[in-house]
């Protein structure tokens, strides 16, 4: 009995490290101190985080299946890369389901999920060019308010998957900086939610928040991958037509 109460408290102390694992790894991976593609050294992350190789290798697994880390057949870990594909999955994605969430919230909205909307919206920071965690978290509390506010658990469980890896493009799209207008719109489609919302405007709630989405710094990522994707091939097409020449 004692070796049986042993093993279990074992399994829980291990599920507990691979969870605290889990949290700091993915927070690095999104925060972008492990940057895409990065090659991650498992002895030497498990030592800073003062655990052992196997918690590591168990948070490295649900990692992989967030879509955040890739593993290999020999163990090796690696930083999942930032693709034009991927980009352009999560906006179609978001261009569905992110109006659908704010409709709803619009019809099924409690005074307790209003105030709470109002509340983070109150509180948004512009996201300007390598933005910290407390601008990227205050701008997710406002959005995770909205879908809350649906009622809709699996569009709500959806979207919240999304926002994860969404993030990572958003820091991407930053680097190009942005402008007073760019700010101001995006200010703006804040406000209109928040007003349609308050007022039980579903269509106008969605309209909003579809034109969010369509000029987010998601679509800005699919851009700038889609044109990096494409310079290769053009300037492999010049040496080609030079040659003929």
């Amino acid at each position: 009995m004692a070796e049986a109460n042993l093993a279990t408290t074992g399994a829980t102390k291990m599920a507990t490290k691979a969870e605290v694992a889990y949290e700091l790894v993915r927070e690095q991976v999104l925060r972008g101190d492990l940057v895409p593609g990065a090659v991650i050294q498992q002895a030497a992350l498990a030592r800073e985080l003062g655990i052992s190789t196997t918690p590591l290798r168990e948070a490295l697994r649900r990692l992989m299946s967030d879509g955040l880390v890739e593993l290999d057949a020999h163990r090796d870990a690696r930083v999942t890369r930032l693709t034009a594909e991927e980009a352009r999955d999560l906006v179609e994605l978001r261009r569905s389901l992110d109006p659908l969430a704010a409709g709803l919230a619009a019809e099924r909205r409690t005074r307790q999920d209003l105030e709470l909307i109002r509340a983070t919206a109150d509180e948004l920071l512009p996201l300007r060019t390598d933005p910290g965690p407390a601008e990227l978290s205050t701008h997710r509390r406002f959005h995770v308010a909205i879908y809350t506010a649906s009622h809709n658990q699996m569009l709500v469980q959806t979207l919240d998957g999304l926002w994860d890896k969404a993030d990572r493009y958003r820091r991407l799209a930053l680097e190009d900086g942005r402008t007073e207008e760019d700010l101001d719109r995006t200010h703006a489609e804040h406000r209109a939610m928040v007003d349609a919302i308050a007022a039980g405007d579903s269509e106008t709630a969605a309209t909003v928040m579809l034109a969010h989405v369509d000029a987010s710094l998601g679509a800005r990522a699919v851009a700038r991958l889609t044109s990096a994707a494409a310079q290769p091939v053009a300037r492999s097409l010049r040496g080609i037509r030079g040659a003929r020449t």
